[in-house]
């Protein structure tokens, strides 16, 4: 029996692909996309999607905010709903979701977050790590809960900071990082080897 997912992303999508990639060559066992969902209406995500054969939909008042208003929600909400997934994966999705979408589906939405948290949440996170005297960062998969970022941590992957390295090849080291572990994650939690919050 199938286990589905349900992708938000609001840019280029690489972690989607990843996540796409895995399912494609049978590394994600039973996992199956169920659709891509964008805030963005032209997000190179839904490209990509339409690229494997994979429902997309793009939901968007058009106003640039940090936060989903009640309308986005529930559509947002509403559209998932349809497809009934098993697991909401957040992947590159720049938008800060509110109680009633985290309701709808409780211990259902994971995250990834460009850090090893609890250091670094927020935006630029990358940046700011390599702005930092940490000689390692990397990145979490994360519960989804109503404070930002601060969710239960399901996984994480450490990368190292190198004298060598500048910001633009830190965040090609975390970004390999996150494209492994964010399908391991899923995969784990299809299996049941990683346990639901709520179980």
């Amino acid at each position: 029996m199938a286990f589905k997912i349900v992708i938000l992303g609001s840019g280029k999508g690489s972690n989607a692909r990843a996540i796409l990639e895995a399912e494609a060559t049978q590394k994600l066992g039973e996992v199956q996309t169920a659709a891509v969902l964008s805030d963005i209406q032209d997000a190179p995500i839904l490209e990509l999607a339409a690229s494997f054969g994979k429902p997309f939909h793009s939901i968007s008042s058009g106003k640039k905010r940090a936060r989903l208003s009640d309308e986005e929600t529930r559509l947002f909400v509403e559209k998932i709903k349809s497809y009934n997934p098993d697991l909401i994966v957040l992947a590159g999705f720049m938008r800060i979701i509110n109680q009633d979408f985290i309701e709808a589906f409780e211990g259902k939405i994971i995250n990834l977050h460009p850090s090893l948290l609890p250091h670094f949440p927020g935006i630029r996170s990358i940046e700011k790590a390599f702005e930092s005297s940490m000689k390692t960062t990397g990145c979490t998969v994360h519960w989804v809960t109503p404070a930002l970022d601060a969710g239960p941590i399901i996984g994480q992957q450490s990368v190292s900071i190198d004298p060598s390295d500048s910001l633009e090849s830190l965040t090609q080291k975390v970004h390999e990082a996150e494209h492994l572990l964010l399908p391991e994650v899923i995969l784990g939690l299809s299996t049941g080897a990683i346990k639901f919050t709520k179980e």
